[in-house]
Formats: structure tokens, sequence, C-alpha cells
């Protein structure tokens, strides 16, 4: 019997809000496979007893990135991991944008400030501030020029805790056409999302925010899939892609642009995409036996 890990996270004390693994747990039961839901931090968990490991929703990851990438060396060793763990570590840090764009493909303009930079922020348009290791908005912050003394707190706040700051123009189609998902599972386009505006005016950087507001069903252009597409085969070791979210917005000139890769723990949103259920198990069970 293949064993399985769907790889999530403890967020004690609320409870997970990762509604995607307890379908594919049930799912992969049912089609034989022993499926288990299983945290990446657990110290009792036997890993080398598991045929694959997928990573689902470790959603802490990004504020414990050391231990996160010594677990991936540690589990990576013992059994197979999905995505494999090279392309985890390389998606960890969202400097990869910058590898995007020299390779030649659209992304949104980004510029880096690490830990003891001088705060060179806009003065002619509205712009975020964002963690370079940072999930579900969290960190991230939308200003205009006349916000500059907020948005130089935010920045000593995230340098003085190690992190290294993105700064990117604000898009502002984002209010009217909002953010495309594209999922690709298994080497091929699984389905699309769009979603709404997550960064609202005034919203400090460490409020609560929802991440995928106004979730809805999409069907992406051939200029969105190319760039997508365009995008992943950037990615270093791609043949082994289990799984892939890119995130795309118009940019200024109506042409889509790659805002981020979602490599390591996206959600899936199969509630909004029942028709995908059986492509992700049927996918998930080839890469537990290697094919």
């Amino acid at each position: 019997m293949v064993r399985i890990a769907i790889v999530t996270y403890d967020p004690r004390p609320e409870t997970s809000k990762d509604r995607d693994f307890p379908l594919l747990v049930r799912e992969l039961v049912a089609t034989g496979a022993d499926a288990t839901a299983v945290y990446w931090d657990d110290p009792e968990v036997d890993w080398a007893s598991f045929d694959l490991a997928v990573v689902r929703s470790t959603w802490d990851y990004t504020w414990r990135a050391e231990e996160f990438a010594g677990w991936l060396e540690r589990c990576g060793k013992v059994t197979r991991v999905a995505n494999p763990v090279g392309v985890l570590r390389w998606n960890m840090d969202k400097r990869y944008l910058g590898e995007l764009a020299a390779a030649g493909v659209p992304t949104v303009p980004t510029r880096y400030l690490a830990p003891g930079d001088a705060p060179e922020l806009p003065d002619d348009r509205e712009y975020v501030v964002k963690p370079t290791s940072g999930a579900g908005a969290r960190y991230a912050a939308r200003y205009t020029p006349e916000d500059r003394e907020a948005a130089v707190r935010h920045l000593a706040r995230m340098h003085a805790e190690g992190f290294t700051a993105m700064v990117q123009p604000y898009i502002g189609s984002i209010d009217v056409t909002g953010e495309r998902a594209l999922q690709f599972f298994g080497g091929r386009l699984l389905h699309a999302s769009r979603k709404g505006a997550v960064l609202s005016p005034g919203t400090a950087y460490d409020d609560e925010k929802v991440a995928h507001p106004d979730l809805e069903v999409w069907s992406p252009t051939s200029a969105e899939l190319a760039v997508a597409e365009r995008a992943l085969a950037v990615v270093p070791d791609n043949s082994g892609l289990l799984y892939a979210r890119v995130d795309l917005v118009l940019g200024d000139d109506g042409e889509p642009r790659v805002m981020e890769l979602e490599l390591i723990e996206p959600n899936l949103f199969l509630g909004l995409h029942p028709d995908s259920v059986p492509v992700v198990v049927q996918a998930i069970l080839r890469a537990a036996v290697g094919r």
C-alpha cells in the first residue's frame, strides 16, 4: 500500500484553515492509499515510512525559515518530497523574481532592501512593502508617497526581525480586475481563479488580512497562460514540479505580469473547482510511485 503524508502545520490554538487537505486525504484513502495529514515539525514522525511527502499547507514556514529549510533537507534524504527540495528552497525567497525578470519574464518591478539599506521609497506613486519571505499578505502594506513615515517604520520593523523587504509599485488594475491565480498540477494547467484586492489603503502591515477575497472561477487568456508557462520554465529542476500556482496581475500596459510563484504551499481552491479533485489525486498517486 502506498503511504502518503499530506504535510501541513499546527496552528495552535486555532483550527487549520486548509480546506483542501481533508478532501485530499479522504479521496486518496478512497483509492486504497494510506494517506495521513502530518505536521511538518512533529518530531515523532518517521518520514522514511512514507513513499511521498506532499507539502500542502506549511503556512508558518515564512516565520521559521531556518527550521523549515532544515526539515526539508532531513525529509528529502529519507523519502520523496513534492515539490522537490531544491525547488522549495529556491521558492522560499522572493528574490527569485529578479531571476524571472533577468530571463525576460514580465514581472512586477521589484526593489530589495536588506537590513542596513537606506529606505529608498517611491515619491511619485502608490507602492507596496512586504518581506521576501512571506505568505498570506503578512507584513505587507500599501502606501502613498505621503505615507513615507509609516512605510519607514514598517521597514525598520522588518529589518529588526532580519527580513529583507520588497518594494513594488502598487498595480492599480488590481482594484478593478483583481489578481489571477493559475494552478498547474502534474505539469498541466489544472484550473484558474481570480480574486479581489488584498491590500486596502490605510490597512496596517501587521493587521490580519483576507488572503483570497472575492474568489471566483477564471478562464485565463492565452497571454496569461503564456506568461505563466514562461515563468515556470525558469524554475530550477522544473521537470520535478508536482504543483505550482502562478499569480498574475495586469500591468499599466494591460499585459499580464508575474506577481509571484507559489511552489511551496499554495491553496488549491478545490472547493471552487471540484472537477479538479480526481486530477490532483491521480497526480499525487503517480508521484508516490515515482512516475
